[in-house]
């Protein structure tokens, strides 16, 4: 065992670090939760930290760090119970007069995720690492077992060989191949059509993200009959409702929730590499603006084709946001898309 002075340890932080918002995201894939992903990332980092004397460098750190993390992840998914959005577990409702508010269940449900951002580098690794967040795959990953997921990932979005696979894994080559054959074949059964992928910084999911968020601080429904496109979807979540067809998702929001100017918020962001907005709900024109969802926008060139509420106030400030805010100063607060945290 080889002795660390404090400034190797010094060092060794600094490394570490480097690799933490990339190991959230890869951890958030696996377990389909943010909290979840954040506590993992932080077990991992202690762990590499406390045994940094027994890395003998056969491979690099980040395939160490991913190691860790990966079995860190697995111990984790011990129930069977997968993580969803209500659009995976239920029929849509025809009515759109049903009420579409939270409910508390067992069912554990997938989380938004904060940005990524776009960064420098090559912009194709920008666009891809945005793509494997998108919230649609997200929630087809989670219809695989664990290890299928984790190789999955390991193989097809980080590019590590199946001998790398294997020995993070502590199993074989042909396992690994077997596990990854599998879940391809999973995903192709459950995965939604593919989309045309939008970036969330484009002028396109900008200009439609600004009408959404017009339409619902002024409640012009008109508005967003004009932007959702003809097979939209509606949901919140946690809910056992939502809503398939613009028709419908109209009748929802002119009934239930966009009934009077004023009564919201919005503040431009990016989730899982899609437009989105932080939103603020009060009761009447005289109550204080008070945080209330996380609202992930799936989009195309010119239409909204999904909207999806996470209605969870605490979302809000993970983001980044402030607990409250003023009318006449929330037009002006700035786009958060880092992870949970960054300025």
């Amino acid at each position: 065992m080889k002795t660390i002075s404090s400034d190797d340890r010094d060092q060794f932080l600094e490394e570490t670090e480097q690799y933490r918002s990339e190991l959230l995201a890869y951890c958030y894939k696996l377990l389909g939760s943010l909290h979840e992903a954040e506590d993992v990332v932080q077990e991992t980092c202690l762990r590499a930290w406390r045994s940094q004397d027994t890395f003998e460098g056969r491979s690099s750190l980040r395939t160490w760090l991913y190691r860790i993390a990966t079995n860190q992840c697995l111990n984790a998914l011990g129930s069977p119970q997968r993580r969803a959005l209500p659009s995976g577990l239920f029929a849509p409702s025809p009515d759109p007069g049903t009420t579409m508010a939270p409910v508390q269940s067992e069912q554990s449900w997938l989380d938004p995720f904060p940005g990524p951002a776009a960064e420098a580098g090559d912009p194709a690794d920008v666009v891809a690492a945005r793509s494997s967040l998108r919230l649609a795959l997200v929630a087809s990953l989670q219809h695989l077992p664990g290890r299928q997921r984790a190789v999955l990932i390991l193989r097809e979005a980080l590019g590590y060989r199946a001998a790398e696979v294997a020995e993070m894994l502590e199993t074989s080559v042909p396992a690994v191949k077997s596990a990854l054959q599998r879940a391809r074949a999973t995903l192709s059964e459950v995965a939604p059509t593919t989309e045309e992928v939008v970036e969330p910084d484009s002028p396109e999911a900008r200009a439609i993200l600004d009408r959404y968020m017009a339409a619902f601080e002024h409640a012009d429904v008109e508005a967003m009959n004009d932007l959702l496109r003809s097979d939209a979807r509606l949901e919140v979540v946690p809910s056992d409702v939502w809503f398939q067809g613009k028709t419908t998702c109209v009748g929802q929001l002119r009934e239930r929730v966009m009934t009077e100017p004023g009564l919201y918020k919005m503040l431009p962001t990016i989730a899982n590499g899609q437009p989105a907005a932080a939103s603020y709900y009060r009761e009447t024109i005289d109550d204080e603006f008070r945080p209330f969802a996380i609202s992930v926008l799936t989009v195309d060139r010119s239409h909204i084709v999904a909207i999806t509420v996470f209605a969870d106030p605490a979302l809000v400030t993970r983001f980044g946001f402030p607990a409250e805010v003023e009318a006449a100063d929330a037009g002006r607060a700035s786009v958060r898309t880092g992870a949970p945290g960054a300025e």
